[in-house]
């Protein structure tokens, strides 16, 4: 009954929201989990007929299923997005999620990095190996441009504008911006770019792909995260490190370091309904200066 409702939901979310196919999947395996749910308890309920109750009764049914708080949050999400697009359509009159209350999650502050630690990290890379001034590159990009793991494996050679200190990165739901580079990554990329990644046969469809694999293809998520792992071990850091780390020590150390709020948002690609408006509207040149001024591995020549 709900598989045409779901077929819709799916046009919208590609769309109109233009999402990620990840994200995508992931918001239809949320929908699943509620009308199974109703099969079991309501077969015949349409969403229009959605109460708070339903919604509530659902939570409670995943909850002792032992579904995490931060789970059931995004499963939330997924309602609440469903039910915008329902009003929007006609397909429902009312949003039952409006009074569904969000479980409270417990705060949990990611692993930071000090600048000395990332440097650390960078040097126990052993450069004198193809695949070390690869993953030497790698990192100083993560830190340099707060990238998101799937933005770093997906840049490409025609994203690097270093002539003018930037690149075009391709953020969530196929998002563009121009985020600023260190001095430091462009070197180590250009190190790697001009006399390593030239003897490696691309794989038909990599060719525009910075970071490639020894076949020649593009770098998997779970790959970088080995490399990061494995230089962390050699550099004998404990702390719980990912390529998100890298990001999230970028932003705290430029907000530590007095940036403005509002140009570290961007070069994350933060969106939000209230701020989106004054995104658009930041210099490029004020977003350059803010990281040559606050970014420790920024060094202008």
């Amino acid at each position: 009954m709900w598989d045409i409702y779901k077929k819709g939901f799916r046009a919208y979310l590609q769309l109109e929201k233009s999402l990620s196919e990840n994200s995508v999947e992931a918001y239809m395996h949320d929908i699943d989990k509620f009308t199974q749910f109703l099969s079991f308890n309501d077969p015949q309920i349409i969403p229009a007929n959605v109460k708070l109750f339903h919604l509530e009764n659902f939570l409670k049914w995943i909850g002792e299923l032992g579904m995490t708080a931060s789970s059931q949050s995004r499963i939330i999400s997924g309602l609440r997005n469903f039910y915008k697009y329902g009003v929007q359509e006609d397909i429902a009159k009312t949003d039952p999620t409006q009074l569904l209350e969000t479980p409270k999650l417990a705060k949990h502050l990611p692993d930071v990095l000090s600048f000395e630690e990332i440097e650390n990290i960078s040097n126990h890379i052993d450069v004198s190996s193809p695949e070390g001034a690869r993953n030497k590159a790698i990192i100083e990009t993560l830190y340099s441009c707060g990238l998101r793991v799937s933005e770093l494996v997906n840049l490409r050679l025609s994203c690097l504008y270093f002539d003018v200190g930037y690149i075009r990165v391709i953020g969530k739901g196929n998002k563009e911006r121009l985020v600023p580079i260190g001095t430091e990554a462009i070197k180590y990329i250009n190190i790697y770019k001009e006399h390593l990644r030239v003897r490696v046969t691309v794989s038909l469809g990599n060719e525009d792909i910075l970071f490639l694999n020894r076949r020649g293809k593009k770098l998997s998520r779970v790959m970088i995260f080995m490399i990061i792992k494995d230089a962390a071990k050699k550099a004998r850091i404990s702390k719980n490190i990912s390529p998100h780390t890298f990001r999230h020590s970028f932003a705290t150390h430029l907000v530590e370091g007095g940036a403005d709020l509002r140009a570290v948002q961007q070069m994350l690609g933060h969106e939000s309904i209230t701020t989106t408006e004054i995104y658009t509207h930041l210099n490029r040149e004020y977003l350059r200066d803010t990281l040559q001024q606050f970014h420790p591995a920024y060094k202008t020549s």
